[in-house]
């Protein structure tokens, strides 16, 4: 088995980036979820409340992360790509469950934003100052996670794909699934059963399958609902009212940092 594609998500729901090579961090892949929009409250958002947030792309151009829009690339606006909590307004921000320290990020990026979903939000960022614990119910005690909604990682298998699309009418693409890893190779589902295994010379832990919700049946092209793929999932990957449908990973590594790379073997 090997691994075919490598993605992070910047800010949270907004478009991904594909790489070639990341660094995997205790948090996840570097600046995957680092940022996040949230309402005058301080509350999260996602594309489950505002789809129009799968057509705002993201790009990582040292000093900064743009944020642009994706049917005029040139509509774009940069904040700066270091996160430090001095001299920045800080927050507490709510994240499912979950309360953690933020701090805003830019004005000049909040209107942008604010423009584009035709609602007041603010961009955050996550300091390494702030520590939030990835879902104690599932993760070893001392696992940190950024803005992602549980878990550093998600890990989903071509074949996992392939199987549902031979069940659709409609093929739909793997980022209606938002993975970090992507591997070919193995059965459909066989990342069910994992527990320890390795990318390259890394080690990693499966420690929790994926549920599922209506974020699966938004179109990231277009930002159009449907009722697929969820509702053939729910035929066939339904266990204790939830659709599975992937793997949530966490980092075992002892360095504080690594490197993993797309045709690493699992």
């Amino acid at each position: 088995m090997l691994l075919t594609a490598i993605h992070i998500y910047p800010v949270k729901s907004l478009a991904g980036i594909s790489l070639t090579e990341s660094v995997v961090e205790s948090r996840g892949l570097r600046y995957d979820r680092r940022w996040m929009l949230v309402t005058p409250e301080g509350k999260f958002l996602t594309q489950r409340e505002y789809p129009a947030m799968a057509l705002i792309g993201t790009a990582i151009e040292p000093p900064f992360l743009v944020l642009f829009d994706r049917s005029n690339p040139n509509d774009r606006i940069g904040v700066p790509l270091e996160i430090t909590a001095a001299g920045l307004s800080g927050l507490e921000v709510e994240v499912w469950d979950d309360r953690c320290g933020a701090v805003l990020v830019s004005t000049d990026a909040d209107l942008w934003l604010s423009s584009k979903l035709n609602a007041p939000v603010q961009l955050v960022g996550m300091p390494d100052t702030t520590s939030r614990a990835a879902d104690r119910r599932y993760a070893p005690e001392g696992q940190m996670v950024s803005f992602a909604d549980g878990y550093p990682f998600l890990i989903i298998g071509e074949a996992s794909l392939a199987d549902l699309n031979s069940r659709l009418e409609i093929p739909v693409p793997m980022n209606r699934f938002r993975p970090n890893l992507v591997f070919s190779g193995g059965t459909p589902f066989c990342e069910d059963g994992w527990r320890d295994f390795t990318i390259g010379d890394q080690p990693f832990c499966a420690v929790k399958p994926c549920a599922r919700c209506i974020m699966t049946t938004i179109d990231q092209q277009t930002s159009t609902k449907n009722a697929e793929p969820l509702r053939t999932l729910a035929s066939y990957r339904k266990q204790e009212n939830k659709v599975l449908f992937g793997q949530n990973v966490i980092w075992m590594g002892k360095e504080n940092e690594a490197t993993i790379k797309v045709s690493d073997e699992l």
